[in-house]
This record gives structure tokens, sequence and C-alpha cells, in this order.
């Protein structure tokens, strides 16, 4: 899992919420949870932590490490 949108299906998923409810809990419609999950490249920051706050996490600033640094 190393994405945003398979972390947050998987969360979804292991905690038996349909898109619907995911939506209804986090407080965001429908539509914006199927761009989520389908790793839509644009999307509001505010909603997505909507989202994460559900399962304990947020966004962060994370250092990219590239090929030659690993």
């Amino acid at each position: 899992m190393n994405n945003l949108s398979d972390f947050v299906k998987q969360k979804r998923k292991s905690t038996g919420l349909t898109q619907e409810d995911l939506s209804l809990k986090a407080g965001v419609g429908l539509r914006f949870i199927r761009e989520l999950e389908q790793g839509k490249p644009t999307l509001r920051m505010d909603k997505v932590n909507q989202v994460l706050s559900l399962f304990g996490h947020e966004l962060t600033p994370t250092k990219i490490v590239n090929n030659e640094e690993r």
C-alpha cells in the first residue's frame, strides 16, 4: 500500500464501510470518495484530511527520496 487511494480504500473496507457510509461519516460527497479512491490527482486537502481523520491519520509533508539516495 503505497498511495493515498489504496490506503483509504483498504481502511474503508477493513472497517466494513461502503463508499456512501464513508462519505456520510466524513461529511464529504460520495463523488469525492470515489475520486479519492480512484486516485484523482487534484483533490482538496481539507476534505482529504476529513476522511483520513476517521482512521486516525492526516496529510503531512514527506521528504521525497529519489533512487540515488536509497
